[in-house]
């Protein structure tokens, strides 16, 4: 592909190739296709939810080096839907399709050491940190940044996983050995009163757009609930919003991309991570705003001009986890005011995100609004 025919929207009908075939993936393709695009996906496991909405799929392990020169053969454009996609697989597929993102933003959001110092020097605070290669470094570092602190593996973590907090140096030694792959990072515990994400979006041509911060609550480490916009005072949600277009513009990547943040009692913001992807936290845009996540993602990979991130609605969003979630499907699907979202997976496991589910309020009513009630309708 020629700089003039990459810097060119794809045409209609051209397939985007996907990475992943999960949630995130699913949503992708069908904003896609409602775009005029085809989509195939890639991933190791059969009958993922992806698969079940995009136009062709390959099921082959990320290494079958043979399965992905045919994937890359078949697509016009690849993107991935979720960071743990091995980096050789994106390596591999550079070489014979653009991928949006690439590799560089892939490789910096994979590896907790380099996604701290990125953000460090694209101008977003963070809490202390240290690399941590030995037991040695472990007690060094603690020393320096002091107790509790949380240390976690560098790859491969999500959803509270790949994480011990540290509160007596004498639990110290049983975390290290736990934790695994090797080398960890020890981070100071933030005592932080909100959790804030923001998401970006940037084009193909350099242009940025961002959807509103929002405030998000955990439950057993998995996100239950975002509140759209955050709750927080204004001046604090637009920093947020700056950070985020500005780790979209020092990363150059070209799609979706999210930004956590902690924010502290004094009204500080500490960037926590970044994922290269539509987020969980951003399911709330599909149903509220001018544009979503999902086609805003699309549009990026595709070449086209990103929408407006206009918000028309404030917003809960929550996740369906598990058999909880699949037993409260039957009322939230039948309920006004209420956008249920199904992932098509076939089994409700403990801890599985299953679906999610948007209740629409008018603009500008949730900060008045009653928590209890709210969530009561969810």
């Amino acid at each position: 592909m020629t700089p003039s025919e990459a810097a060119a929207p794809l045409p209609l009908g051209a397939t985007i190739g996907i990475l992943g075939g999960g949630q995130l993936g699913r949503m992708s393709a069908m904003a896609a296709a409602r775009l005029g695009y085809r989509t195939h996906v890639f991933a190791p496991e059969p009958d993922s939810p992806g698969m079940q909405v995009a136009t062709a799929h390959t099921v082959a392990p990320y290494e079958d080096s043979e399965a992905l020169r045919r994937f890359a053969a078949s697509v016009d454009v690849v993107t991935f839907e979720f960071e743990n996609v091995p980096a050789a697989a994106l390596a591999a597929l550079e070489g014979l399709a653009p991928c949006r993102p690439g590799l560089s933003v892939l490789a910096t959001c994979q590896d907790r050491l380099a996604e701290k110092a990125f953000l460090e020097d694209a101008g977003v605070p963070v809490a202390p940190w240290a690399p941590v290669r030995s037991e040695a470094d472990l007690a060094q570092a603690l020393a320096r940044i002091g107790l509790p602190a949380v240390l976690k593996t560098t790859r491969l973590g999500y959803d509270g996983r790949g994480q011990a907090v540290i509160r007596a140096s004498e639990e110290a030694a049983a975390a290290y050995a736990r934790l695994a792959p090797k080398p960890l990072v020890l981070e100071a515990f933030v005592p932080f009163v909100a959790e804030v994400s923001a998401i970006a979006a940037r084009g193909a041509d350099g242009a940025v757009a961002v959807f509103d911060a929002v405030e998000n609550r955990h439950r057993h480490h998995i996100l239950d609930l975002s509140f759209a916009p955050a709750r927080i005072p204004a001046a604090v949600a637009e920093a947020a919003r700056g950070h985020a277009a500005r780790v979209a513009e020092a990363l150059g990547a070209v799609g979706v991309l999210a930004l956590e943040l902690f924010l502290l009692a004094d009204g500080r913001l500490l960037g926590n991570e970044i994922a290269p992807r539509p987020h969980n936290s951003g399911h709330w845009t599909m149903d509220a705003c001018d544009c979503g996540q999902f086609e805003q993602h699309i549009r990026a990979v595709a070449g086209l001009p990103l929408g407006p991130a206009t918000r028309r609605a404030d917003a809960v969003m929550r996740n369906l986890v598990g058999p909880e979630g699949q037993a409260a499907w039957p009322r939230l699907v039948a309920a006004p005011g209420i956008i249920a979202h199904w992932y098509g997976k076939a089994e409700a496991r403990a801890g599985r995100k299953l679906g999610h589910a948007t209740l629409l309020l008018p603009w500008g009513s949730l900060a008045g609004a009653r928590e209890t009630e709210l969530l009561d309708r969810l």
